[in-house]
Parts: structure tokens; C-alpha cells; sequence
């Protein structure tokens, strides 16, 4: 069985290949499908993928496969069994998931706030975080944080920071930095002249100097998620 929305996703996906030769578009997805961001849409793609329905083929734009469609949509007029869920009362003092307008980011796995480590690109799963947490209308996506460089700035080992996508960053704001390419960290931005300064929030690590041209500004916090 499947839920509405991956029903929903698979039928549209389905048709714009018949229509078009090609899958639609992350972008087109998230439009027909009336969601926020596409974070959703990669949740809904991997169900469908797990339950066998359809197949991403790696190294090309726009890689869906339709393997198999489930068995009422090849009857015209069906009306599918949908999994729509059991809904129950909060815990008493929680808002509602609904009520917090809760949205699901993709976490890419882990960043440094300490040593650099190597530069995260591929979603190890998602999490919901608060609407509200999100700060403009651009990308958003989450990272585990490793080490505890940050702790004075409140951020401890283990923690899901929430990263707006953006390239630029003022001064004092704590960014995730891509360094000479290769090497993701969580710091303080500082400019100074045509020099970039990484600062820690821990006395125990030194601030990292470099030129300008050694330094991404990858995106900037805008929240974070503890869980105990």
C-alpha cells in the first residue's frame, strides 16, 4: 500500500514520462505535489524506491525509472487503498505536528566543529524540524555535528544543525565552510582584508586563517535540534 503522497507522486511521474519521454523535474514535483521544499520530494522518492516501484540510475540528470505500477493504477476509474495514518492526542505541553507546520530536511551526514573533515554531499536520512525554524525562502538541509568546537556558541557533538543554502556570510555568523575544496567545517566567518577567519568557540581551538579563495561559504545556521 501506499500513502496519498507517494500515490500522488507516482501517478505524476508516470504521466509526464508518457507525455514528455522524461521524468519531471525535482522543481516540477514539489509544485505539483503543493510542497514546501524538496527535501519532501526525495522522501517520497526513496519510499517509492524501497517499495520497488521505482529506480534512480546514478550519474545521470533526472535518473527515475518506473519499474512497476501498483496494480489499481492500470485499471481506469480506481479509487486506491490509501495508508493515511493514526492520529492521536499530543503529549500534554507539545504542539501539534500540524500545528507547528513541521517540515522534513534532508540530514547529509556529518559535519566537523572541530578538525575539517571530508565534504558531505549524500542524505543518510531526514528529520522534521519546525517551519518556523527555517529562515527565508531559500534551500534549507541538516547536518549531525561532530566534535565540540562550538560548545561555547551552544552547539554540542551529536546535535542537528539546520543550514540555509547561501554563499554569502556577514561577519559573526557561524556558517558551514567548504575549505580549498575538500573539507567541511561549522565555524564563525570573520573577513579580514582578503583573508578568511574560521574562529571556534572553544579556547581549545585555534582560529583558522585563510585566503579567501580557500574558503566556500557552503550555507549558514539558522537552527538546531538536541535530542537527550
Amino acid at each position: 500500500m501506499l500513502t496519498r503522497k507517494q500515490l500522488e507522486l507516482l501517478d505524476f511521474i508516470q504521466k509526464r514520462v508518457a507525455r514528455d519521454g522524461v521524468p519531471p523535474s525535482f522543481d516540477e514535483m514539489k509544485d505539483a505535489l503543493d510542497l514546501r521544499s524538496k527535501s519532501g520530494i526525495h522522501r517520497l522518492i526513496t519510499a517509492l524506491e524501497e517499495r520497488g516501484f521505482i529506480r534512480r540510475l546514478a550519474h545521470r540528470a533526472r535518473a527515475i525509472e518506473i519499474v512497476r505500477l501498483p496494480e489499481a493504477m492500470e485499471k481506469p476509474g480506481f479509487r486506491p487503498r490509501l495508508i493515511e495514518g493514526e492520529r492521536s492526542a499530543p503529549p500534554r505541553g507539545a504542539r501539534p505536528v500540524t500545528e507547528a507546520q513541521a517540515l522534513e530536511l534532508p540530514v547529509m551526514g556529518r559535519i566537523a566543529a572541530g578538525v575539517p573533515i571530508e565534504a558531505i554531499s549524500e542524505v543518510s536520512h531526514h528529520v522534521a524540524v519546525p517551519g518556523s525554524m527555517l529562515s527565508g525562502r531559500g534551500e534549507h538541509y541538516a547536518l549531525e555535528v561532530k566534535g565540540d568546537s562550538m560548545i561555547e556558541a551552544g552547539i554540542n557533538d551529536g546535535d542537528i544543525v539546520v543550514i540555509r543554502e547561501q554563499s554569502t556570510a556577514e561577519n559573526g555568523d557561524i556558517v558551514v565552510a567548504l575549505v580549498e575544496g575538500h573539507e567541511a567545517t561549522l565555524k564563525r566567518f570573520r573577513r579580514k582584508g582578503g583573508m578568511i577567519a574560521l574562529e571556534a568557540a572553544n579556547p581549545a581551538y585555534e582560529t583558522r586563517v585563510l585566503p579567501e579563495s580557500a574558503v566556500k561559504v557552503q550555507g549558514r545556521l539558522v537552527g538546531l535540534i538536541r535530542s537527550y
